[in-house]
């Protein structure tokens, strides 16, 4: 095996380590060496690698959020309706913790929840993410399928926020997570936010 590829595996090897130790831990009580030993890696290969156990999480989310905003940079482009659009955006990232619950617990109640530290450092990543959903948002109102009178921003943070509070209750066991329950949240979801915006509502 190459020097580069060793390197790329070593570095894999300690974020999906820290991932799983930041996960039953939390960030704070987490140290290098409980990161070098669920990564069964020397101590001091972690910080060959990384400055900090801080440079680890920015490098976990940043590398999850990239692919986030890739997936609503192909929904945006596609010729699906607007509101499926929505749907395939709630489906990425529901899937994203029905496959890999470890990794969006730290993403979501160490980065995007933790409004005074790496949350603050990763705002104009999380912001991007929101003006790209409310482009999506903003078709929507310019083909007449959700009200003019809503700002798309505002819609894009409601529809995040909606996701992120029913990931929030799957991570604290609140509610029941079999592949059905996965499947239902997606459409639970866009219904229950598209209601708000669509130009005309559904009734009954």
């Amino acid at each position: 095996m190459m020097a580069g590829e060793i390197a790329i595996e070593r570095r894999r090897q300690i974020l999906d380590g820290a991932v799983r130790v930041f996960a039953r831990q939390g960030f704070h009580a987490t140290r290098v060496s409980d990161i070098a030993d669920q990564a069964d890696v020397a101590y001091g290969l972690v910080y060959h690698y990384f400055q900090s156990k801080e440079k680890v999480l920015d490098e976990i989310f940043t590398e999850r959020w990239s692919l986030l905003l890739e997936a609503i940079d192909a929904a945006r482009d596609s010729d699906l309706a607007p509101r499926e659009k929505l749907g395939t955006v709630a489906g990425f990232i529901i899937d994203s913790y029905r496959f890999d619950p470890e990794l969006m617990k730290v993403i979501i109640v160490e980065v995007t929840r933790a409004a005074n530290s790496f949350g603050r450092t990763h705002l104009d990543e999380i912001d991007d993410a929101y003006r790209r959903i409310a482009e999506i948002v903003s078709e929507g109102q310019e083909v007449g399928v959700f009200r003019a009178d809503v700002d798309p921003y505002v819609a894009s943070m409601s529809f995040y926020g909606v996701i992120e509070q029913v990931l929030t209750g799957w991570i604290f066991g609140l509610f029941p997570a079999a592949d059905e329950d996965f499947d239902n949240a997606r459409d639970l979801v866009v219904g229950l936010v598209c209601r708000g915006i669509d130009s005309e509502p559904e009734t009954g």
